[in-house]
């Protein structure tokens, strides 16, 4: 078992960049990438209240668009998460 710097979620990394949230690791087949499209304020932090969820190909020589398996737009960042939770372990499984 590796020594991992940073969060996971239910064993798969999970890293943020701006308003991008990547559930999955480069090294698999599959990864979701998560886009917060509207947030709203709530108390002293943001809460996401829309997020683009996208199961993706981990492969560079698949062009952008070819790359997308599945895509939705959730309500509120842990909706999206479960839902990525469950297409990225049902892609993995599959192999």
């Amino acid at each position: 078992m590796s020594e991992q710097n940073g969060l996971t979620y239910k064993g798969h990394p999970l890293m943020r960049k701006d308003n991008m949230v990547y559930y999955g690791s480069m090294a698999d087949k599959y990864i979701v990438i998560m886009q917060i499209l509207e947030s709203k304020d709530f108390q002293d932090m943001s809460l996401a209240t829309k997020v683009s969820v996208q199961l993706q190909l981990t492969d560079q020589s698949v062009r952008p668009k070819d790359r997308i398996i599945k895509k939705s737009e959730k309500d509120g960042f842990y909706t999206a998460l479960d839902v990525g939770c469950v297409w990225l372990e049902r892609a993995l499984a599959a192999k």
